[in-house]
């Protein structure tokens, strides 16, 4: 006897992988030049002293030093900088 699979079953099952996004290393904390800072969709955080942009808005260290998180400007932007 043919039977008909609840209508949902077939339709549910998929799903995307995570993107691991976020803060990696925080205020305070020492860094290597290289190292991750911030995964982020978009510019979230912004780039400061001693810390470059990514084409896929990633931040790292430029230099070596401490991770330090301020709000700048007008549009109070988070800005990461890593200071020696």
């Amino acid at each position: 006897m043919a039977h008909k699979k609840g209508v949902g079953s077939t339709r549910n099952g998929r799903d995307s992988n995570p993107k691991y996004l976020g803060v990696k290393i925080y205020g305070g904390q020492a860094i290597e030049a290289g190292n991750i800072i911030v995964r982020q969709r978009g510019t979230q955080f912004h780039p400061g002293a001693g810390v470059g942009l990514g084409r896929d808005h990633t931040l790292f260290a430029l230099v070596d030093g401490k991770v330090e998180f301020s709000t700048k400007g007008p549009k109070k932007r988070r800005t990461v900088s890593v200071v020696a």
